[in-house]
């Protein structure tokens, strides 16, 4: 599992290229002799990179899924609609398809976040906007989310 670390702003032209910014190629350097996974994010109007390896190990827990279930293929659908695979060109650059580009609203300045194993893209307006309502109740989300209780803890 690899664990980036960043967010960059930087600029996508009218035909979808993005030049990755050095300190993220730096990190993703490993991973650039094979291709990526773009896809639209489950939960915002942004698009999520996955290197190859981190993509195969989720479609490992997805592929457990029942497809007799229709709650399960219609995820599955769903989850995997207008996935393209991605390559970086040998400039650093990575075209962004046109139907994701539409799907996430990318205007001329975008930001590349890291969250943990994947890269969003973000169009840098809708960005902003999504971590200012996040604002608000984050340190009540993180409390959910990463607060242990002392039994929680020793138990671990």
């Amino acid at each position: 599992m690899i664990n980036l670390i960043g967010t960059y702003e930087c600029k996508i032209d009218a035909k979808g290229r993005v030049s990755l910014p050095s300190a993220l190629k730096k990190q993703l350097l490993p991973m650039l002799e094979n291709s990526f996974v773009l896809k639209r994010s489950v939960f915002q109007n942004c698009l999520e990179l996955y290197p190859m390896n981190e993509w195969n190990s989720l479609m490992q827990r997805v592929n457990k899924l029942n497809r007799f279930k229709k709650k399960n293929n219609d995820f599955i659908r769903r989850f995997t609609a207008g996935v393209k695979i991605i390559d970086v060109d040998a400039n650093g650059r990575l075209l962004v398809p046109k139907d994701l580009y539409t799907f996430a609203g990318l205007e001329k300045e975008i930001v590349l976040s890291s969250a943990i194993n994947i890269v969003e893209i973000w169009d840098k307006n809708k960005y902003e906007s999504a971590i200012e309502d996040a604002t608000d109740d984050f340190a009540d989300l993180a409390e959910e989310v990463m607060g242990e209780t002392d039994e929680q803890s020793e138990l671990s």
